[in-house]
């Protein structure tokens, strides 16, 4: 998937190690979810991963539901590739597909209707994401669940006060984010502004709203190896990103959290952490 904003584009296959990593680290989160969706498909035959990046989620999905066929559903042929290569390793290519589709011209190649359609974070990449979550209703088996996974809360890496420039640093990065989301989906294809009550949204695409639940991710400092690298990465990603919007101060700052020399930045310092708090919508179609 590739979209337009700010005289860039998002390459989602550029993001393939960043978005490999997270989903790893965020796996316990991700468990905890797909167990809670047991209670509404204990025993789905087709999940369909809806924007499923690198496929990290899907394989868990097909670990969660032992007997299930999943397709991963992703624009980016590169990231179908390393799910693939994911799902042999981990000895479920039988019963593990793909289909390159993007999700603004919707699931028109999945070949069954699914009992089970699990979208993290990308309907959020679809100008009319009313349309897209229709779509997803109509790709549905009677009696299919549909698990959206979007919004949460900001996550946090490092404490208000850093010991080093102004404090707040991460709720300033929060909200440059904001604006550039924002901007992000306005120029997007077929943009509709749209108030983001998914509940409603989901009642809208001729679902009935189950349940929503929160899930958090706790990682307490001292961190392991792996959560230090994905915090050195976002904030990398961020200070790539966002450059133009920050005031001199935070890019020094930033500049110094990522200097693997400075016994201030993240490959050092004992105070880092990741705290995550996502939030999965459940609609189920009427059997």
């Amino acid at each position: 998937m590739a979209h337009q904003h700010d005289h860039a584009q998002i390459d989602f296959a550029e993001w393939l190690p960043m978005l490999e990593q997270e989903a790893e680290l965020f796996s316990p989160l991700y468990r905890q979810a797909a167990d809670w969706l047991r209670e509404w498909k204990p025993e789905p035959e087709l999940i369909a991963d809806v924007g499923s990046g690198p496929g990290v989620v899907s394989c868990l999905l097909a670990d969660t539901f032992p007997r299930a066929r999943v397709v991963a559903v992703d624009g980016a042929a590169p990231l179908l590739e390393r799910a693939r290569s994911r799902a042999a390793d981990q000895g479920i290519a039988d019963r593990f597909s793909t289909l390159e589709s993007e999700l603004a011209d919707g699931l028109g190649d999945l070949e069954y209707p699914a009992d089970l359609l699990w979208a993290s974070r990308s309907l959020h990449h679809v100008g009319d994401q009313r349309a897209a979550l229709t779509d997803f209703a109509r790709r549905l088996a009677p009696g299919g669940v549909l698990a959206l996974l979007e919004g949460g809360l900001p996550s946090r890496y490092l404490p208000r006060d850093l010991g080093i420039g102004r404090p707040g640093l991460q709720a300033r990065l929060d909200a440059v984010q904001e604006e550039w989301f924002t901007r992000m989906r306005a120029e997007l294809p077929g943009s509709v502004e749209e108030t983001e009550d998914w509940p409603a949204l989901l009642a809208a695409a001729g679902l009935r709203h189950t349940a929503t639940r929160t899930f958090l991710l706790d990682v307490p400092a001292p961190v392991p190896d792996e959560a230090r690298a994905f915090v050195a990465t976002v904030l990398t990603h961020r200070r790539e990103g966002l450059a133009d919007s920050l005031d001199a101060d935070d890019l020094a700052t930033l500049d110094r959290l990522l200097d693997p020399d400075d016994k201030a930045s993240i490959h050092h310092r004992p105070d880092v952490f990741v705290l995550v708090a996502q939030t999965v919508y459940v609609g189920v179609k009427a059997a």
